[in-house]
């Protein structure tokens, strides 16, 4: 009966602050409305347009899965695309929340010094892809580039970087560790700093071991800014056309690079069953991530103060 009076008097209360059972929906309406034109059509038409033959002008055509087969077996560098697509997510993910969590620990006193270094890091971040393209096309030139003047100068072979297709890949990944490593790092560095301070102190009054400290407390703690960290660096190298484009271009080549190929090159429509095959592996990481993506954590803004 309590609780019952009590549900009573809260709907009387609501009531009388004029809020009804149906205002969160009445809030959440316009952007569900954007979601909806905005996100959910383009997907639902992307799918429609990927078993049509359309180019824009004339009437659509059904082809069935004949746009998929374009891909598959007509585009013979589609596959050579979508490893090195695989093959520079992967680097790009391991080295930056890699390094982003070796930063972290080791700025995550804060200090003036510490300050100074992750404003430092952070400077990457907002120049554009353009001057990144330039700046590291400069440096690894064959002839005239800082790499190859230290090679030279330690008395080790030079290399071809962006003209060796064994390595020209990863060349074109340390760019984008390199840019956006900063970003990252202020995602990691403040959820390792929401860690309550007393429970470390309990580990060193235990005489726990640094690495089992980091392990056992840390890195579990601070796992949701991590995850986030990993999503955004993940979608971040899966997207990425301008550095390929300009750094990598033609050693290197990428799905998003394909996309633009496949779109002059084939039947308009082909490019929605490469859009597609871009989505997927983003629909993929967020369900497997959906622990750490969800309301409660948007909420807290994963612990970053």
């Amino acid at each position: 009966m309590s609780r019952m009076k009590k549900e009573e008097r809260n709907e009387n209360a609501e009531k009388k602050r004029g809020v009804s059972r149906f205002t969160p929906y009445a809030l959440i309406g316009p952007a569900m409305a954007l979601m909806a034109v905005f996100v959910f059509y383009p997907l639902a038409d992307l799918v429609y347009l990927s078993f049509f033959d359309y180019n824009l002008i004339g009437k659509k055509k059904f082809a069935g899965l004949g746009n998929y087969k374009v891909l598959f077996f007509v585009k013979t560098d589609f596959w050579e695309a979508l490893s090195n697509t695989a093959v520079y997510t992967g680097t790009v993910v391991v080295l930056s929340l890699l390094l982003a969590v070796l930063f972290a620990m080791w700025l995550e006193r804060d200090s003036l010094v510490n300050r100074f270094l992750q404003k430092s890091m952070f400077t990457p971040y907002l120049i554009s892809m353009v001057s990144c393209a330039y700046i590291w096309s400069w440096m690894y030139n064959d002839d005239s580039g800082i790499l190859n003047a230290m090679l030279a100068m330690f008395g080790l072979p030079l290399s071809r970087w962006l003209n060796d297709s064994h390595i020209a890949l990863f060349c074109v990944a340390a760019v984008a560790v390199w840019k956006s490593l900063g970003y990252y790092l202020i995602i990691v560095l403040a959820s390792v700093r929401t860690i309550p301070p007393e429970i470390l102190e309990a580990a060193e009054l235990d005489n726990t071991s640094p690495v089992r400290k980091f392990f056992r407390i840390t890195l579990p703690l601070a796992m949701p800014g991590i995850a986030v960290a990993s999503v955004f660096t993940f979608l971040g190298s899966l997207e990425e056309a301008q550095g390929t484009l300009l750094v990598g271009f033609p050693q290197v080549k990428t799905m998003p690079v394909e996309l633009y190929g496949v779109i002059m090159e084939y039947p308009l429509t082909a490019g929605p069953v490469l859009s597609l095959i871009l989505i997927i592996p983003t629909v993929l990481i967020l369900f497997l991530m959906r622990k750490y993506i969800n309301a409660d954590n948007l909420s807290q803004g994963y612990g970053m103060k």
